[in-house]
């Protein structure tokens, strides 16, 4: 039994190996070809639009002020909302891996409920939870509470949607990992919070992170849900994508795309640091 498997392996290597060169060349190009229709022009598209007017151009309306504010307003976002998702992320993972309670499927069916729910109608709940008719509207109303069409509704749509990242990505690395080392700390003597930072931690740091980059991309880029809450209002609750839906809806393409690549930088770099930190956790990207 030992031998079969790198007898199997050593057999599928072989019949990739004698695979027709018209069939491995072909689909190599078939790949290629797509890649550079779907991903790579319209990268491209977005640079050489940007910078169509000149560098000037583009630094002016990277310096814009309403640009400014969109960028200050998307990291101050980002800045909340990724550590409310690591927090709860872990938190999650830690509960559905190393414990058994009643309920534990539903928590694991509640996480993934933002994959399934349009980013428009989790914008429209918080509305309806929170705008002046909503459920607590009148309540907010009265004590000056702000939430729709300001940073807070921002924020909570923002989490909402990138809710599931990070628990997501440790759900099933603590599974594989099991419990055993925690196990032995607790007979050691060590207590809860000792536990988790010289064992628990290092084992899912990688993974930790790989979900921190996905959820950060994520709330970078969302735009359905922020649509929906900020009330477009200019130099305060733009952010990045509603600042570019709004310069080319004024057909200022030079200044939507200057704004885009931004976002496409940060799509380049999310996707570095995501091959890097697949390596490290051992993922492999068919």
């Amino acid at each position: 039994m030992a031998t079969a498997a790198p007898a199997l392996t050593a057999r599928n290597s072989q019949i990739v190996r004698h695979d027709p060169p018209l069939v491995r060349w072909g689909l190599t190009l078939l790949a290629l070809v797509a890649m550079g229709i779907f991903i790579i022009l319209p990268l491209l598209a977005v640079f050489v639009q940007a910078f169509q007017k000149g560098v000037a151009a583009y630094l002016t309306a990277i310096e814009d002020p309403n640009t400014l504010s969109a960028i200050k307003l998307s990291l101050l976002t980002v800045g909340i909302t990724v550590p409310l998702n690591v927090a709860f992320g872990v938190a999650a993972a830690w509960a559905v891996t190393k414990f058994n309670f009643k309920g534990k499927n539903v928590l694991v069916t509640l996480i993934d409920i933002p994959f399934g729910v349009s980013p428009v109608i989790a914008g429209l709940i918080f509305v309806l939870m929170f705008g002046a008719q909503g459920w607590f509207g009148p309540w907010l109303s009265d004590h000056d509470i702000h939430i729709i069409f300001a940073v807070p509704g921002i924020v909570l749509a923002t989490t909402f949607v990138t809710f599931p990242f990070v628990a997501r990505e440790l759900i099933p690395l603590m599974e594989s990992q099991g419990t055993e080392e925690e196990e032995a700390a607790l007979v050691l003597g060590a207590r809860g919070w000792q536990m988790f930072f010289r064992i628990t931690l290092p084992n899912i740091k990688w993974g930790l992170l790989y979900g921190v980059v996905l959820c950060t991309a994520r709330a970078l880029g969302e735009f359905g849900a922020v649509s929906v809450v900020s009330g477009h209002i200019r130099g305060e609750t733009n952010t990045l994508p509603l600042h570019v839906e709004i310069l080319y809806n004024e057909y200022n393409y030079s200044g939507a795309f200057a704004v885009a690549s931004l976002l496409s930088v940060v799509a380049v770099i999310a996707l570095a640091a995501k091959k890097f930190l697949e390596r490290k956790t051992g993922r492999v990207s068919q």
